[in-house]
């Protein structure tokens, strides 16, 4: 396979050497005597230890030191340290403060970052500076498609020469590959591949802002996990424990799957039919977590492994399917961990001092979202973290809260490994605070038993010569007479329907008899149920509990009534019509006003009908 051309960008940036070399006599003062780059590219994470030997050829001190990346390279920049020592010889190294800075006349396409040193370096003086950066996303796969038998292969660009704004008398630069095969790398003729160590240089005397592209081409088939996001709870209980509960969204971010996938061949050949994916990760977790959990939003997961012992503790979690590139899971991780190990004082505060990363190994975090829960009652917090973040604060309410819990949120992008380190959140809490709870659960159980202790020994029955308990026989009798006469209404609607019936019938076949038999039989029953109601209604109306019922039933007594008389005045007239055999028309027309008034009714009966059945 032929190795990649370099993008327009990096050609572009040839240019830069050229408009950078103005910028070199101004920072002629210092000169780089040996400049040793190793890259490590075993991972989906690119680190690059530059180990400089700076010398001051100039006559005035100097306080800094200018690092300097190409824009295209800097905006993957997820972390940079510095680390310094004066003296011809190497000795212990000590952190040195380092901040992004814009020199005057500098190239806008180079971001600059200053080193500052403990002490200005004397003239004739020498600086060992080691600069250690890591980048992301800087490995890109190639090509971005791939089956599923197919190993991963990428790309890297970099630069032989240390791109540096001062002069490099010595430099080499080593690249160290995953192992597998190369495909391709620039060649030159101080370039060397032994095994799985690619060797450029030396190269000597070279200007400011040298620069040399340099593309590798190789197998890199380690877990790419990106996560996209990830919410990491820390939850402090004064009762002796620190819960942390870590939601994940991982992708694998190499190259994308292409076809069909086959767990057939998967499980076969796990190495050749899906060398590119990977199925587990490693978290290593404090040494004394306890109560720890896999699961996801279906439920446990059971292909986790742990072991622990004095030092760590190692938890290797399988996701429910092996991740090849675009494919993304979710997952939940959760343990304890002891409140001492945790939890300080320091100067009439506590402060929580816990790592800020993610434990699992070898991951990116494009969005990492940290909340301290802290317990309910805790006050003037502050957060000392050893990077920028953003950060606010939140409320939580959890159970028996009051006020509610207060939460500090920090937010960082590009989170790695690296990033792993200790921050502190300090607050006061007065031990007092402890005691709310308890008393809540004491107070709620003593108030409990105290009712239930006065209704044992409370007669709540009623007597049978109260006022109350005829009351309540009355409007029973009431009800129960209400329920009759509410069924002797549906039966005279029903009758209602079988004479509509039997005028359809008389429409159908022209049989007057049958109509007029239908309608005697009506008036028969129309009889009985007045029989039937005359008592009920009597003893409705001298009832002393029927006061909000007994309107509704006149008012639905006279309204039937009403309707009775429309319905049989209705079907006199159609039958008269048919005796005299009028036309159909004509029959609707003498009827009409009369099927208005009786629907009308009809409506308002069984609208009665239901509010005396609700009441």
């Amino acid at each position: 396979m032929a190795t990649p051309l370099p993008p327009p960008r990096l050609a572009a940036l040839l240019l830069v050497v050229l408009v950078g070399v103005f910028a070199s006599a101004a920072r002629a003062d210092l000169v780089i005597t040996r400049a040793d780059r190793r890259v490590d590219l075993t991972s989906h994470i690119v680190r690059v230890l530059a180990s400089l030997k700076v010398e001051n050829v100039g006559s005035d001190p100097v306080s800094q030191v200018l690092v300097a990346f190409p824009n295209i390279q800097a905006k993957n920049l997820a972390a940079i340290r510095a680390f310094g020592t004066e003296g011809k010889v190497k000795g212990p190294s000590t952190v040195l403060p380092i901040e992004v800075v814009q020199p005057s006349g500098a190239p806008p396409e180079l971001t600059f970052f200053s080193v500052t040193l403990r002490k200005p370096l004397e003239r004739g003086k020498i600086l060992h500076l080691d600069i250690l950066t890591v980048f992301t996303h800087s490995l890109q796969p190639f090509p971005e498609e791939i089956t599923q038998a197919e190993a991963q292969l990428v790309v890297y660009q970099d630069s032989a020469h240390y791109l540096s704004p001062y002069p490099v008398k010595v430099q080499t630069l080593s690249i160290r590959l995953p192992g597998g095969r190369v495909e391709s790398y620039t060649k030159s003729p101080n370039a060397k591949l032994a095994d799985s160590e690619l060797k450029y240089g030396p190269f000597e005397d070279l200007p400011p802002f040298s620069y040399s592209p340099v593309i590798v081409h190789f197998e890199n088939n380690n877990p790419f996990a990106v996560a996209k996001e990830v919410i990491r709870e820390i939850e402090i209980s004064h009762w002796g424990n620190v819960q942390i509960t870590e939601h994940y969204n991982i992708a694998h971010g190499g190259a994308r799957l292409k076809g069909e996938f086959s767990r057939i061949d998967y499980q076969s050949r796990p190495y050749i039919r899906g060398v590119s994916s990977f199925k587990h990760l490693i978290a290593r977790l404090p040494p004394r977590a306890q109560s720890i959990y896999y699961r996801d939003e279906i439920g446990n997961i059971s292909t986790s492994h742990l072991w622990s012992d004095s030092k760590k503790t190692q938890l290797e979690i399988e996701p429910r399917f092996p991740l090849f590139g675009g494919w993304q899971t979710t997952f939940t991780i959760g343990y304890g961990l002891p409140l001492q190990d945790f939890v300080f004082h320091s100067d009439g505060k506590r402060f929580l001092n816990i790592t800020f990363g993610s434990p699992l190994e070898e991951i990116l975090i494009e969005k990492l979202i940290v909340k301290v829960i802290l317990p309910e009652g805790s006050k003037d917090i502050q957060v000392s973290a050893p990077f920028p973040t953003k950060q606010w604060e939140e409320v939580k309410y959890s159970h028996l809260d009051i006020v509610g819990r207060p939460v500090v949120v920090l937010e960082k992008p590009d989170v790695i490994p690296e990033h792993n380190l200790y921050f502190q959140v300090y607050y006061k809490f007065n031990n007092i605070s402890l005691l709310r709870e308890p008393m809540m659960l004491i107070t709620g159980f003593f108030l409990l038993f105290v009712a239930c202790i006065v209704y044992m020994r409370t007669d709540m029955s009623i007597s049978k010569s109260s006022p109350s308990y005829l009351a309540k026989l009355q409007w029973d009798e009431v009800q129960a007479t209400a329920q009759k006469i509410q069924r002797i209404f549906d039966q005279c609607l029903a009758v209602h329907d079988k004479l509509e019936a039997s005028l359809r019938d008389l429409s159908r076949t022209g049989d007057i008899q049958s109509c007029k038999a239908a309608r005697k039989a009506a008036d028969a029953q129309f009889k009985e149920l007045a029989k039937e109601l005359k008592p009920l209604l009597t003893s409705l109306q001298t009832s002393p509990q029927s006061y909000q019922i007994w309107p509704k039933v006149e008012e639905l007594v006279a309204k039937e009534r009403e309707m009775q008389e429309k319905l049989m005045a209705r079907h006199s007239t159609v039958v008269d019509s048919f005796e005299k055999k009028l036309r159909g028309q004509d029959v609707e027309n003498r009827i009409a006003l009369q099927q208005q008034k009786i629907a009308a009714l009809r409506q308002e009966v069984e609208y009665l009908l239901e509010y005396i059945s609700e009441i």
